[in-house]
């Protein structure tokens, strides 16, 4: 079923009435998957790139904004709802990904416990005898001063990278700080996350989940540290957005043992028990390979409907989804289930 009403879509300049949808997409005749977002601007304008619309008008998809100033039952209509933070009011539509779930990733106190929780070593019948873990990590809500006594009584080990708790779509919530010394721990700024640095080859690889599909990429990351700068560095070391497009490095000259891809069946295991665990279907790993330890993995963030206009081939990737999408309730309908 869908959310019934007017449809309108400048961005996707599809003409004429829109009729009910056929699971195999739309080409002379055929019939239009319905898909309203309710984005950002700067959302809209990295994902809604002119190579996706092109190629969602020859799939039969239709992409139509959402006026978050009208009821939704006056729009549409709809077959799957796309949304960053939309508040779920009609069950009967697809709505990609359930708020309470989204929600579970604006805080990063909350955001890795599922990966802590998971038991992904011992090989699991997947020929990989590693392990995937979190870093440790510390909250911090206020009081600046207090951070010194805090990380000595958790235990944790200097460098510590800093990051704020919440993750709310701004770049400004991205943002690292490094700290090598614990007398430079009160000029941070809380509310934050405190997590123990791990070398790493200073590549990350950021793996995007669509669904069952899964892409990673290489990313530089933060470069590793050495008993020279834990001994010459003061102060609080401060970087942007440090796994952004620009800092691509797919064909930069890197040690193979460190730019080598974690192992394909490793990553199918865990984008599945994430999807089930997190009840999510858009998202992305950032995960680093600790530097000297082959077998050795962490997540160290998870965001929510990443930046997939980056990803290599996105556009039909994601169409492709969104069409197995509507097949699969199609099916069930059939079915009578």
């Amino acid at each position: 079923m869908r959310v019934h009403g007017e449809v309108s879509d400048d961005e996707a300049a599809v003409a004429g009435e829109q009729v009910p949808i056929s699971p195999t997409g739309a080409s002379a005749g055929q019939q239009w998957l319905v898909v309203g977002y309710a984005l950002t601007k700067k959302k809209v304008k990295s994902f809604l790139q002119p190579k996706l619309l092109a190629l969602a008008r020859k799939k039969g998809i239709h992409f139509v904004s959402i006026d978050e100033t009208r009821p939704l039952s006056e729009q549409g209509p709809f077959d799957i709802i796309l949304h960053k933070d939309y508040r779920e009011e009609h069950p009967e539509v697809t709505v990609l990904d359930p708020p309470n779930a989204i929600q579970h990733l604006h805080n990063r106190q909350s955001m890795l416990q599922e990966v802590a929780d998971l038991n992904l070593s011992n090989g699991y019948g997947i020929f990989f005898s590693g392990e995937v873990c979190t870093p440790r990590q510390l909250v911090i809500m206020k009081d600046p001063s207090s951070i010194p006594d805090a990380v000595a009584k958790a235990g944790l080990t200097l460098p510590l990278v800093a990051k704020p708790l919440v993750v709310d779509g701004t770049s400004k919530s991205h943002e690292l700080s490094l700290a090598y010394l614990e007398a430079s721990l009160p000029l941070l700024d809380p509310p934050l996350v405190l997590q123990e640095f791990v070398n790493h080859g200073g590549i990350l690889f950021k793996v995007y989940i669509v669904g069952e599909t899964i892409r990673v990429v290489r990313r530089f990351s933060l470069p590793d540290v050495n008993t020279y700068d834990l001994g010459n560095n003061d102060g609080i070391f401060r970087f942007p957005r440090v796994s952004c497009a620009t800092n691509n490095a797919e064909d930069a000259d890197v040690d193979p043992c460190i730019a080598e891809l974690p192992p394909k069946p490793l990553l199918e295991k865990l984008g599945k028990e994430l999807r089930r665990r997190l009840g999510l279907r858009l998202f992305n790993i950032d995960m680093i390979r600790e530097h000297g330890r082959k077998d050795r993995y962490y997540v160290i963030d998870i965001n929510y409907f990443p930046g997939y206009g980056k990803m290599p081939g996105y556009e039909h990737i994601f169409t492709d989804f969104l069409l197995s999408l509507v097949q699969s309730k199609y099916k069930r309908l059939l079915s009578g289930c």
